[in-house]
């Protein structure tokens, strides 16, 4: 049987993915050589983007599974390294091409659905909501990126699960992946308890590098959970991502959906699009299967109503998700319930508003 070539070692090679960038090792210029001696004998050197990669074993595992496949395979050597400044400024040409350190968002090129998850208050179930979508989204298939604008209450790597710090490679951070989501929030860059103390200004400046410092890559969707109300981030957020949509969250109770108007009403004075309205915490099936409206009834459809007469176009109910104290467990441990329970209402309600949200995506 005779010996791999390079060519079939470098094709095999191909088919391994950075689990950071999420494109091949060999686009990204980290297989730095291929040797192929006698008997078969393989010598890989890979060059890994930093040093202390917290990928670093998961890559070395994939390079040696991909290349074992190949027949004539005899001894196999994968020497693991890190790059040099030289290919790292490489790499990050690579990525950014001519963009540059801008906003890929911004790009006419661009994709990307942007959408903005608000809420005029808090405590609506807006992060729940954020991070449930995501997860669906992504499985169907979509490169999708969630963005925790919510810098003084921040919550997604929480809620996500997301065990890893983003990687610094030097002036460009590379976001944690979990579920199959790309995660960036304030909280993977202070410690535990600390609390952020900003002003407006230093607000708009955080996320303006949130746009363009963290590589985010080919999204399809782009998530952002916003703070609660009308403050200075909704507005530094549609002044960077004026492409950025809009979904309203509210509770039945009708004081909170008067609240939530005003957030759907800032995005018609931002010109930012609305894709309609989530009512959480909608009703509790009981025991006998009767439904339990906690607080109230309604006030979902009221503000979809409300905002299609202000706007002069229907504003949809997207949808209601039910109370289920599995969502509260599961943004508690990481695992958010269209993991740990999808088969149950709340989760199924989650898929319902994934479901309109990608077949908009779909067909922009």
């Amino acid at each position: 049987m005779s010996s791999p070539s390079v060519e079939t070692v470098t094709a095999a090679l191909s088919k391994v993915i950075d689990p950071e960038l999420r494109r091949p090792i060999t686009e990204l210029g980290m297989v730095r050589s291929v040797e192929v001696g006698e008997v078969g004998a393989v010598n890989v050197e890979i060059a890994l983007t930093v040093a202390g990669c917290p990928m670093a074993k998961q890559i070395e595992r994939d390079v040696k599974t991909a290349i074992a496949a190949l027949d004539g395979l005899g001894l196999l050597t994968v020497k693991m390294g890190v790059m040099t400044e030289e290919e790292r400024a490489a790499l990050q040409q690579t990525l950014r091409g001519s963009q540059g350190p801008e906003s890929p968002f911004n790009d006419p090129a661009s994709k990307t659905q942007i959408i903005a998850i608000a809420s005029g208050k808090g405590g609506v179930g807006k992060s729940s909501l954020t991070a449930n979508l995501a997860i669906c989204l992504a499985a169907k298939g979509l490169e999708v990126g969630v963005l925790d604008a919510d810098i003084y209450g921040f919550s997604m790597p929480r809620m996500l699960g997301v065990m890893a710090d983003p990687v610094q490679m030097d002036d460009m951070l590379l976001p944690p992946v979990a579920h199959g989501v790309k995660v960036f929030s304030i909280g993977m860059l202070v410690p535990p308890g600390r609390p952020i103390v900003w002003r407006g200004p230093v607000l708009h400046r955080t996320l303006s590098q949130f746009c363009t410092d963290v590589y985010w890559g080919e999204l399809d969707v782009l998530l952002i959970d916003l703070p609660p109300g009308t403050g200075d981030v909704p507005l530094s957020i549609a002044q960077l991502l004026p492409s950025s949509q809009v979904v309203v969250v509210t509770t039945p109770q009708t004081a909170a959906a008067e609240v939530a108007q005003r957030a759907g009403a800032m995005a018609l004075q931002t010109k930012q699009p609305i894709l309609g309205v989530v009512e959480n915490m909608s009703w509790l099936v009981q025991p006998d299967g009767t439904r339990l409206e906690l607080f109230g009834a309604g006030g979902g459809a009221q503000v979809a109503t409300n905002l299609s007469e202000a706007l002069g176009q229907p504003v949809e109910l997207l949808g209601q998700v039910p109370l289920d104290i599995a969502i509260r467990q599961g943004g508690d441990n990481g695992q958010p319930i269209v993991v740990s329970e999808p088969d149950c209402p709340a989760a199924q309600a989650y898929r319902l508003v994934a479901d309109q949200l990608a077949s908009r995506t779909a067909a922009a």
